[in-house]
């Protein structure tokens, strides 16, 4: 043992100019890429997707309830439903809920002196956890309620804003059409603008007052288009949103959905980045043992004639092997490290900058977002290692196959 880990260091520490050196710090390198892009493409890949879904989430809760409508879009006004106050306890004591509000939408239409546009308005109630959205307010505040009357206020997206020329604290006509076809027309302060960078939801919707809508459908106060639940993890959506509707006291007529199935576009096309990153990392631990295999090989071959010495001063087989498996291993490691260090460098640095940049009509956000998650760290870096040394097996045996006669003779 004290043989072989003395002739590895040796060769591999030798700073003689020839082929073997200049292979050598190309395996390195090559190593030193795989593990780093491994290491960033997954924090990217998962930033990404819980970015996105967090934004989702954010906007619309983890759970919808709401009346039963098959293949209802999302953009459309719901069945009204009455507020139930016992189930709204009842659930509130699932230990998972964090916070439930009631909702509901309407279309109307927007005007200034110059500009007009559509708009669907979501109503909340002064329950609604406005925290959820912080994130995504560029300027002003969320609307405040009173208990007199409905609040005349009105959050815009900054999209909206854009087009009608307007920023906080502005005025804005809105027309709703009412049940019996007449024109509402109303006066609204905007309290807010703000920005998601989803599309759909950027380009169309305003937030107000519940109160407002449930006035101008001839709604009583207890009529509302549904709950939207917050969760405080959500892993949990599909087993709460079950169990929500299981409950004895739940209306059958009604739905609990979890906000994957009411945005089911988006989550396909996020669940569709698992698959391009597995490809990614695929082709890097490809690149990596490829590279280690020619390294080794082009190693074994240059030290044919050193292979054939050692064997005819009676040094085994597995000996020799060890030499150049040991060698391989400080190549691997250093990669490795190297790697892990690069790689986390460049994702603390995204973080401290933002220097990648997306175009956010694309992605939903206009700069990569990033997760490390240290278990896939140790994960890449240790099956890293183990396939190397798995497949680096393999070349070594090459050295059984060489008689000490000839390769000392070997050129």
């Amino acid at each position: 043992m004290k043989v072989a880990r003395f002739i590895a260091h040796r060769v591999a520490f030798n700073q003689q100019r020839s082929l073997s050196r200049f292979i050598i710090r190309l395996s390195i390198v090559a190593t030193v890429i795989s593990v780093a892009v491994m290491i960033v493409t997954l924090a990217f890949a998962n930033g990404f997707q819980e970015k996105v879904s967090e934004k989702v989430f954010s906007f619309w809760g983890h759970i919808r309830i709401q009346e039963k409508q098959p293949f209802k879009a999302l953009i459309a006004e719901e069945i009204p439903i009455t507020r139930d106050p016992d189930l709204e306890k009842d659930i509130m004591r699932d230990p998972q809920i964090k916070s439930i509000a009631a909702f509901a939408t309407k279309y109307a239409i927007l005007k200034t002196k110059d500009e007009i546009d559509g708009v669907l308005l979501k109503g909340v109630d002064a329950g609604y956890n406005f925290h959820q959205m912080e994130d995504f307010i560029q300027e002003g505040r969320p609307i405040q309620f009173n208990d007199s009357t409905y609040s005349r206020e009105i959050m815009l997206s900054a999209y909206m804003a854009s087009q009608l020329k307007l920023k906080a604290n502005d005025r804005i006509l809105i027309y709703f059409i009412r049940p019996d076809g007449r024109l509402r027309p109303d006066r609204l302060t905007v309290s807010g603008i703000y920005k998601t960078g989803i599309e759909e939801y950027d380009h169309t919707f305003a937030i107000g007052d519940i109160r407002l809508l449930q006035r101008l459908n001839d709604w009583d106060t207890t009529q509302i288009g549904g709950y939207e639940l917050f969760l405080h993890d959500r892993k949990a959506i599909d087993k709460v949103a079950d169990d929500i509707y299981s409950r004895e006291n739940f209306p059958p007529t009604w739905d609990a959905q979890s906000v994957r199935s009411v945005s089911p576009n988006i989550f396909d096309w996020l669940n569709m980045q698992d698959t391009t990153r597995n490809v990614l990392i695929g082709f890097m631990v490809a690149v990596a043992i490829i590279n280690l295999i020619t390294c080794l090989i082009i190693l074994v071959l240059e030290r044919v004639r050193m292979i054939g010495v050692l064997k005819a001063l009676g040094a085994t087989d597995w000996t020799v092997q060890k030499i150049f498996l040991r060698h391989s291993l400080l190549i691997t490691l250093s990669g490795i490290l190297l790697g892990a260090a690069v790689g986390l460098g460049i994702l603390y640095l995204q973080e401290a900058t933002g220097f990648i940049t997306l175009p956010e009509d694309a992605y939903y956000m206009d700069k990569a977002a990033v997760k490390i998650v240290w278990s896939q760290v140790g994960l890449v870096c240790g099956g890293t290692l183990l396939i190397c040394l798995l497949v680096l097996m393999i070349p070594s045996l090459i050295v059984r196959k060489i008689q000490p006669v000839k390769a000392i003779q070997f050129r």
